[in-house]
Protein backbone atom coordinates (compact mmCIF):
# COMPACT_ATOMS: atom_id res chain seq x y z
CA UNK A 1 0.00 0.00 0.00
CA UNK A 2 1.19 3.51 -0.80
CA UNK A 3 1.22 6.25 1.84
CA UNK A 4 -0.67 9.34 0.73
CA UNK A 5 -0.89 12.62 2.60
CA UNK A 6 -4.05 14.67 2.02
CA UNK A 7 -4.69 18.27 3.09
CA UNK A 8 -8.21 19.29 4.13
CA UNK A 9 -9.53 22.83 4.35
CA UNK A 10 -12.87 24.55 4.80
CA UNK A 11 -14.14 28.03 5.52
CA UNK A 12 -17.85 27.70 4.65
CA UNK A 13 -20.80 25.63 5.86
CA UNK A 14 -19.65 24.78 9.39
CA UNK A 15 -15.98 24.08 8.58
CA UNK A 16 -15.33 21.66 11.46
CA UNK A 17 -18.33 19.59 10.35
CA UNK A 18 -17.15 19.70 6.72
CA UNK A 19 -13.72 18.39 7.74
CA UNK A 20 -15.24 15.62 9.88
CA UNK A 21 -17.50 14.51 7.01
CA UNK A 22 -14.52 14.48 4.65
CA UNK A 23 -12.46 12.33 7.02
CA UNK A 24 -15.34 9.85 7.28
CA UNK A 25 -15.70 9.75 3.49
CA UNK A 26 -11.96 9.26 2.93
CA UNK A 27 -11.96 6.53 5.54
CA UNK A 28 -14.57 4.63 3.53
CA UNK A 29 -12.66 4.61 0.24
CA UNK A 30 -12.02 1.08 -1.07
CA UNK A 31 -8.53 -0.39 -0.67
CA UNK A 32 -7.62 2.49 1.62
CA UNK A 33 -6.78 2.73 5.30
CA UNK A 34 -6.88 5.93 7.31
CA UNK A 35 -3.75 5.98 9.47
CA UNK A 36 -3.49 9.39 11.17
CA UNK A 37 -5.21 12.76 11.32
CA UNK A 38 -3.59 15.97 12.53
CA UNK A 39 -5.08 18.53 14.82
CA UNK A 40 -7.18 21.22 13.20
CA UNK A 41 -5.42 24.51 12.55
CA UNK A 42 -7.03 27.91 11.96
CA UNK A 43 -5.48 30.14 9.31
CA UNK A 44 -6.30 33.35 7.50
CA UNK A 45 -7.78 32.80 4.06
CA UNK A 46 -5.48 33.04 1.05
CA UNK A 47 -7.39 34.37 -1.90
CA UNK A 48 -9.58 37.12 -3.26
CA UNK A 49 -11.83 39.37 -1.21
CA UNK A 50 -12.68 39.11 2.45
CA UNK A 51 -13.19 35.49 3.47
CA UNK A 52 -13.70 33.72 6.79
CA UNK A 53 -10.68 32.00 8.32
CA UNK A 54 -10.02 28.44 7.24
CA UNK A 55 -9.87 25.32 9.34
CA UNK A 56 -7.16 22.99 8.03
CA UNK A 57 -5.83 19.53 8.76
CA UNK A 58 -3.69 16.86 7.14
CA UNK A 59 -4.25 13.13 7.17
CA UNK A 60 -2.24 10.08 6.21
CA UNK A 61 -3.81 7.27 4.22
CA UNK A 62 -2.35 4.07 2.91
CA UNK A 63 -3.97 3.01 -0.32
CA UNK A 64 -3.87 0.66 -3.25
CA UNK A 65 -5.69 3.25 -5.35
CA UNK A 66 -3.61 5.00 -8.00
CA UNK A 67 -2.94 8.68 -7.42
CA UNK A 68 -5.36 9.59 -10.22
CA UNK A 69 -8.17 7.39 -8.87
CA UNK A 70 -7.58 8.79 -5.37
CA UNK A 71 -7.72 12.36 -6.73
CA UNK A 72 -10.98 11.57 -8.56
CA UNK A 73 -12.46 10.18 -5.33
CA UNK A 74 -11.35 13.31 -3.46
CA UNK A 75 -13.07 15.51 -6.06
CA UNK A 76 -16.26 13.45 -5.69
CA UNK A 77 -16.15 13.99 -1.92
CA UNK A 78 -15.70 17.74 -2.45
CA UNK A 79 -18.68 17.89 -4.81
CA UNK A 80 -20.84 15.83 -2.43
CA UNK A 81 -20.10 18.44 0.24
CA UNK A 82 -21.12 21.35 -1.95
CA UNK A 83 -17.75 22.40 -3.40
CA UNK A 84 -18.19 24.72 -6.37
CA UNK A 85 -15.13 25.67 -8.40
CA UNK A 86 -16.08 29.11 -9.64
CA UNK A 87 -13.52 31.49 -8.06
CA UNK A 88 -9.85 30.54 -7.95
CA UNK A 89 -8.79 30.42 -4.27
CA UNK A 90 -12.28 31.52 -3.28
CA UNK A 91 -14.15 30.51 -0.14
CA UNK A 92 -15.22 26.86 -0.15
CA UNK A 93 -17.06 24.23 1.81
CA UNK A 94 -14.25 21.75 1.29
CA UNK A 95 -10.83 21.64 -0.33
CA UNK A 96 -8.96 18.34 -0.53
CA UNK A 97 -5.41 18.34 -1.91
CA UNK A 98 -3.18 15.35 -2.54
CA UNK A 99 0.10 16.53 -1.03
CA UNK A 100 2.29 13.45 -1.34
CA UNK A 101 1.79 10.02 -2.88
CA UNK A 102 4.55 7.73 -1.72
CA UNK A 103 7.89 9.09 -2.86
CA UNK A 104 6.62 9.66 -6.39
CA UNK A 105 6.68 12.85 -8.43
CA UNK A 106 3.72 13.22 -10.80
CA UNK A 107 3.19 15.97 -13.35
CA UNK A 108 0.15 15.73 -15.58
CA UNK A 109 -2.59 18.04 -16.81
CA UNK A 110 -4.78 17.03 -13.84
CA UNK A 111 -2.34 16.25 -11.03
CA UNK A 112 0.96 17.51 -9.65
CA UNK A 113 2.55 15.66 -6.74
CA UNK A 114 4.07 16.82 -4.49
CA UNK A 115 1.47 19.56 -4.32
CA UNK A 116 3.06 22.55 -6.09
CA UNK A 117 2.55 25.04 -3.22
CA UNK A 118 3.18 22.64 -0.34
CA UNK A 119 6.46 24.36 0.60
CA UNK A 120 4.79 27.78 0.97
CA UNK A 121 1.81 26.82 3.09
CA UNK A 122 2.22 26.81 6.84
CA UNK A 123 -1.33 25.46 7.20
CA UNK A 124 -0.11 22.32 5.41
CA UNK A 125 3.46 21.99 6.70
CA UNK A 126 2.71 22.26 10.43
CA UNK A 127 -0.07 19.63 10.50
CA UNK A 128 2.01 17.44 8.15
CA UNK A 129 4.88 17.55 10.66
CA UNK A 130 2.48 16.69 13.48
CA UNK A 131 1.51 13.36 11.89
CA UNK A 132 4.80 12.31 10.28
CA UNK A 133 6.87 9.84 12.30
CA UNK A 134 10.19 11.23 11.21
CA UNK A 135 11.65 14.19 9.40
CA UNK A 136 9.71 13.43 6.23
CA UNK A 137 11.77 13.61 3.03
CA UNK A 138 10.08 14.92 -0.10
CA UNK A 139 10.59 13.24 -3.48
CA UNK A 140 13.03 16.02 -4.47
CA UNK A 141 15.21 15.27 -1.42
CA UNK A 142 14.18 18.30 0.65
CA UNK A 143 13.07 17.54 4.18
CA UNK A 144 10.06 18.73 6.14
CA UNK A 145 12.00 20.24 9.04
CA UNK A 146 13.97 22.47 6.65
CA UNK A 147 10.77 23.51 4.87
CA UNK A 148 9.22 24.41 8.23
CA UNK A 149 12.19 26.61 9.17
CA UNK A 150 11.66 28.49 5.90
CA UNK A 151 7.89 28.89 6.41
CA UNK A 152 6.94 30.83 9.56
CA UNK A 153 3.65 30.08 11.26
CA UNK A 154 2.39 33.67 10.63
CA UNK A 155 -0.74 33.53 12.75
CA UNK A 156 -1.46 29.84 12.27
CA UNK A 157 -3.29 28.57 15.37
CA UNK A 158 -3.58 24.97 16.45
CA UNK A 159 -7.13 24.61 17.75
CA UNK A 160 -8.63 22.31 20.36
CA UNK A 161 -10.94 20.81 17.74
CA UNK A 162 -10.38 17.16 16.90
CA UNK A 163 -11.20 14.96 13.94
CA UNK A 164 -11.87 11.35 14.80
CA UNK A 165 -10.76 8.21 13.03
CA UNK A 166 -13.34 5.47 13.23
CA UNK A 167 -10.68 2.78 12.67
CA UNK A 168 -13.19 0.45 11.03
CA UNK A 169 -11.89 -2.79 9.65
CA UNK A 170 -12.39 -2.72 5.92
CA UNK A 171 -13.50 -5.79 4.11
CA UNK A 172 -13.45 -4.25 0.67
Amino acid sequence: MTPAYVALGSNLGQPQHQLSKAVAALEMLPDTQLVRVSSIYRSAAVGPGTQPDYLNAVLLLTTNLSATVLLDAMHQIERAQGRVRDVHWGARTLDLDLLLYGNIEITSSTLTVPHPRLQQRNFVLYPLREISDTNLVMPDGSDLDTLLRQCPDDGLVRTDYRLLINQRTKSR
